[in-house]
C-alpha cells in the first residue's frame, strides 16, 4: 500500500533505537523524509546511515530534549534544512524508575521534563508548519498509564499526561485538520526492554512468565508492529482518525489473560 507519504518530512524522536529506529526505517521506506532527533549524535549518525545506505532519505539533529532550547533548535533546524514540517512523531522517554518510595520530589520533577515535556515543547514549536500542512502529531505512549506497573511514578504519570494532551490537542487542533493520536506499546523488545529484564534476579523467567500472558500468540510486539500503526495515523488513508488512543500490544493491556 502506498502510505502517500513521498517527501514529507517526518520528525522522529528517539528515531535512533528501538521503536523509534523502526519508526524512521519504515518513514523512509514510505519515500518520507525521516529526521532522526535524539541525545546520541553517534547513534543518530549510525541510524540516518543505515537508512540512506537502504536507498531512503534522512537527516539526524542531536538534542537533548529535556531542555527547550534544544526542542525549538530542533524545529528550526528542520526548517532551515527542508522548509516546513509535516508530521511528529513524539516517541523518546525512558522508563526510569522514579517511584513513590523509592524517588523524591526532585526526581520524580525531573522524570516529568525528561518523558513529558518535549512532547508539548516540539509540538508547541512544530505548530506553525503541522497547521500549514493540515499535518499530523503522533505520541507514542505506554500501557503504563492504563495498567501502572509500580515504582515508577514519574513515567506513569507522563504518559498518563500524553494520553491526555491526545484528546487535548486533537479537540484544539480540529479547526486546522491537524489530527493527533497516540499508540500504544505494552511488551516490545527493544534494548532498554533487555536492558530491563536482564537487571532482574530470574530474567529468563521472567521473561517467559510476561510473554505467557500476552493473549495473541503468546509473543511479544515488535517494533515494527508499532512503527506500522504509527506510520500508517500519518497517512491520508486515515485521515478521519484523529484523538484516538491506539493499542497494538497483542491483547496485554485489555484482554482476559486467562484465554492464553
Amino acid at each position: 500500500m502506498d502510505l502517500g507519504l513521498k517527501d514529507k518530512v517526518i520528525i522522529v524522536t528517539g528515531g535512533a533505537k528501538g521503536i523509534g529506529e523502526a519508526i524512521s526505517k519504515l518513514v523512509a521506506a514510505e519515500g518520507a523524509i525521516a529526521v532522526v532527533v535524539g541525545r546520541g549524535a553517534a547513534d543518530n549518525d549510525k541510524a540516518v546511515a543505515a537508512i540512506k545506505s537502504a536507498g531512503g532519505k534522512a537527516f539526524a539533529i542531536q538534542a537533548e530534549l529535556g531542555e527547550v532550547a534544544d526542542c525549538r533548535r530542533v524545529i528550526d533546524t528542520t526548517v532551515k534544512e527542508f522548509g516546513t514540517i509535516h508530521a511528529l512523531i513524539n516517541n523518546a522517554g525512558v522508563n526510569d524508575g522514579v517511584g513513590l518510595e523509592k524517588g523524591d520530589p526532585e526526581r520524580f520533577m525531573a522524570s516529568l521534563q525528561k518523558n513529558l515535556s518535549h512532547y508539548y515543547n516540539l509540538a508547541h514549536y512544530a505548530l506553525p508548519y503541522l497547521k500549514a500542512n493540515k499535518g499530523s502529531i503522533v505520541n507514542i505512549g505506554s500501557k503504563v498509564a492504563t495498567t501502572g506497573q509500580g515504582n515508577t511514578s514519574g513515567y506513569a504519570a507522563s504518559k498518563g499526561a500524553i494520553n491526555a494532551l491526545t484528546r487535548e490537542w486533537a479537540v484544539e487542533l480540529v479547526p486546522y485538520s491537524v489530527r493527533v493520536n497516540t499508540v500504544i506499546p505494552a511488551e516490545v523488545w527493544t534494548p532498554l526492554y533487555e536492558t530491563w529484564i536482564n537487571s532482574l534476579p530470574n530474567p529468563k523467567e521472567k521473561l517467559a512468565s510476561i510473554v505467557s500472558k500476552i493473549p495473541l500468540e503468546q509473543r511479544m510486539t515488535t517494533s515494527e508492529e508499532i512503527a506500522a500503526m504509527t506510520v500508517f495515523l500519518l497517512a491520508p488513508q486515515s485521515a478521519h482518525t484523529t484523538g484516538q488512543i491506539i493499542y497494538v500490544d497483542g491483547g496485554y493491556t485489555h484482554l482476559d489473560r486467562s484465554i492464553s
